[in-house]
């Protein structure tokens, strides 16, 4: 099965350099082949990329998504027949609309190929401007991006970069995006974002997977052994006895009276000679919260941000946090929070910043404003 992975992008957005990178540090071993379709008689980028070795087909006469239809079928069957290559990279006219060339790809319908990611490059510094003057193909390419890009991020301000991602949001609420300079990631990193690996969402479900929080006694199980034992431990009784298995509290057999626990259960309920317990669904107990951020931080201002979150007032009962943002001196600061136990410290850089917070009655409005982002 080949591959094939899609790089839309505007004029001069960067496209070439990433695809360059990638060969370099993420397609390491594999056979590619590389389509391009410039806009115009000529192409350029393939005289770059050829001096790497990959095989390239250039289609200069018009747009892979209008009258080359047909001969985009025919040049990827001759590419498939010729070099049977692991990927096939597909790098369109920069003012060709991403959706048009996905479905190219898709009403080809050959077996032997998967379409593994379509990605979109987008110019930090010229977003507002593109999607101003040339929203109808600026904007398509963003839509229909299963992860967006972010180029010359480096320098640029803070306020620019984080308007950036509101514009790219206010499109696509779901692509995977990569807001971290490029020099600071690994081609691997790129890729995984691009593939989808790796993601927000992966971090909120790894938290909360890793994260065993008993709704009943609020405390953390980091496996899924038995809570603490003065809960689902057994109990005896003069008239029988009580088992209560993790989480459950399937029943207890009495043959008088009622069952009394030091450590009380939520209720206890009895149908002459047997109970049973109130079951909670952790959704119904606890919030997660996430959320991406381009903005930098101190590790102070972490520290400061962290010991916030003991006030159950503002926020809630917050049981875990976890996150990896930009460092305002440069690379990325990894933190953990459990309650009472802030670890902050610095880490390799992740594709953009990320934060996620768990708890009960969590005030996410607040949770947002203390970590300066919108909610």
């Amino acid at each position: 099965m080949t591959k094939i992975d899609i790089f839309s992008g505007f004029l001069g957005a960067g496209k070439t350099t990433l695809i360059r990178k990638l060969i370099k540090e993420a397609f390491t071993g594999e056979k590619l082949v590389l389509i391009e379709n410039e806009f115009g008689e000529i192409g350029i980028d393939g005289g770059f990329l050829q001096d790497a070795g990959i095989e390239i087909t250039e289609m200069n006469s018009g747009c892979i998504c209008c009258s080359l239809v047909g001969d985009f079928g025919k040049a990827l069957k001759e590419v498939l027949d010729t070099y049977a290559p692991d990927r096939i990279l597909i790098e369109p006219s920069g003012v060709g609309k991403l959706s048009d060339v996905i479905r190219a790809v898709q009403d080809l319908q050959m077996p032997e190929v998967e379409l593994n990611s379509f990605t979109t490059v987008v110019d930090a510094e010229k977003c507002r401007m593109y999607m101003k003057n040339f929203g109808e193909f600026f904007n398509n390419q963003i839509t229909h991006a299963g992860t967006i890009i972010l180029s010359h991020t480096d320098g640029i301000s803070p306020d620019k970069l984080s308007a950036c991602l509101q514009l790219v949001r206010s499109l696509n609420d779901a692509a995977t995006v990569v807001a971290t300079p490029w020099d600071q990631l690994t081609g691997t990193q790129i890729l995984e974002a691009m593939e989808h690996r790796n993601t927000l969402s992966d971090e909120m479900k790894e938290l909360l997977n890793g994260e065993e929080i008993c709704p009943e006694c609020g405390h953390h199980h980091h496996d899924h052994g038995h809570c603490h034992e003065h809960y689902h431990d057994h109990c005896d009784h003069e008239h029988g006895h009580c088992e209560h298995e993790h989480h459950h509290h399937d029943h207890c057999d009495h043959e008088h009276g009622h069952c009394e626990h030091e450590h009380h259960h939520d209720h206890c309920y009895h149908d002459h000679d047997h109970h049973s317990h109130e079951h909670h669904h952790a959704d119904d107990v606890f919030v997660s919260w996430g959320k991406e951020t381009t903005r930098a931080y101190t590790e102070a201002e972490l520290n400061e941000m962290l010991k916030a979150l003991e006030d159950k007032v503002v926020f809630g009962t917050v049981l875990r946090a976890k996150g990896m943002v930009p460092a305002v001196e440069g690379g990325f600061w990894l933190f953990d929070y459990v309650p009472g136990e802030p670890d902050v410290r610095k880490g390799a850089a992740g594709v953009i910043g990320r934060l996620c917070v768990i708890g009960a009655e969590l005030n996410e409005q607040a949770v947002a404003h203390l970590f300066l982002v919108e909610e």
